[in-house]
């Protein structure tokens, strides 16, 4: 499914037409007159438009502006995103400069079209280390409430409130260490898995049918298996729930998805190019092919 069939970033005349009345108020909050980004980005790279397809993939190395381009459609479009927009005093000027067009027949986007940062993913599995931390911390503390508990003589009953604490201390004379702190331990779906795990089930949470999602370099703390996993998950989303993606990636797990249009902003101009002669991809290649014996060599019995 397509939604967002281009988007334009500011032409090298218009960077040049702005910074020429460089307004003096931006001057002022800004530490250097070169930097002004996202102006003088792109223009060196001669990239000015970007054509969707289903999937668009957009690779490069690090300071190439993948990562910069997701965050310039995703403000452009207004798109939902957990971690803030990097603004800049220029963000504004340049974003007034950048255009788009939807597919046709398409009026608007889907609201579930959101925007997935490395930072959002990277803040879930924070959150989930302190959730775990505070769990820890209450399952140690149950320990010593049980073993308290049951060597601590019973006082006399005289109201309500030493009624529950006769109950519980009954319950715990009657039940096992591991069955007493399992029922008052709080419930968390993430509780057990590991950083990668926890990453992939974010977007398979976040990701439903019919929408555009941009995803900022997925990858980022998945193992290979995962990474195939996410990459079956996106090309079924896709085929057959109606999705597009666009995404910044390095790993070539992604980089093969079937049909994808790939723009390396490694070169100059960026072209469009198949994953299979991409830098880092054939770095991958050569490694395995000057190691290819090994992979032949068969374990003894």
């Amino acid at each position: 499914m397509l939604y967002l069939e281009s988007f334009r970033l500011a032409s090298a005349d218009q960077e040049v037409g702005f910074l020429l009345s460089f307004p003096h108020q931006l001057e002022m909050r800004c530490y250097d007159h070169n930097n002004v980004y996202p102006f003088k980005l792109f223009p060196e790279k001669g990239l000015e438009e970007l054509t969707f397809a289903p999937v668009t993939l957009l690779y490069g190395g690090n300071g190439s502006g993948k990562s910069t381009v997701l965050n310039l459609i995703a403000e452009a479009l207004g798109l939902d995103r957990a971690s803030p927009f990097n603004h800049t005093p220029f963000s504004e000027p340049y974003l007034k400069l950048c255009k788009y067009t939807l597919a046709p027949g398409v009026r608007r986007l889907p609201t579930s079209s959101r925007m997935i940062s490395s930072d959002d993913v990277f803040d879930l599995l924070l959150d989930t280390r302190s959730i775990n931390q505070g769990i820890d911390r209450r399952r140690e503390a149950l320990f010593e409430e049980y073993y308290v508990t049951r060597e601590t003589p019973m006082e006399p009953l005289r109201d309500l409130a030493a009624f529950e604490e006769f109950k519980r201390r009954n319950e715990a004379k009657r039940s096992t260490k591991s069955a007493y702190v399992s029922r008052r331990m709080p419930r968390a779906e993430l509780l057990g898995r590991s950083n990668g795990e926890s990453a992939f089930s974010y977007f398979t949470q976040k990701i439903t049918e019919n929408a555009l999602y941009l995803l900022d370099e997925p990858e980022n703390s998945l193992s290979a298996a995962l990474q195939m996993e996410l990459a079956r998950f996106l090309e079924d989303s896709a085929r057959f729930y109606g999705c597009q993606f666009i995404l910044s990636t390095h790993s070539p797990f992604l980089l093969s998805l079937k049909g994808a249009r790939i723009y390396d902003l490694d070169t100059t101009p960026v072209q469009v190019r198949p994953w299979t002669d991409l830098e880092n991809v054939r770095a991958y290649y050569e490694l395995f092919a000057r190691h290819g014996k090994e992979f032949e060599t068969k374990p003894k019995e």
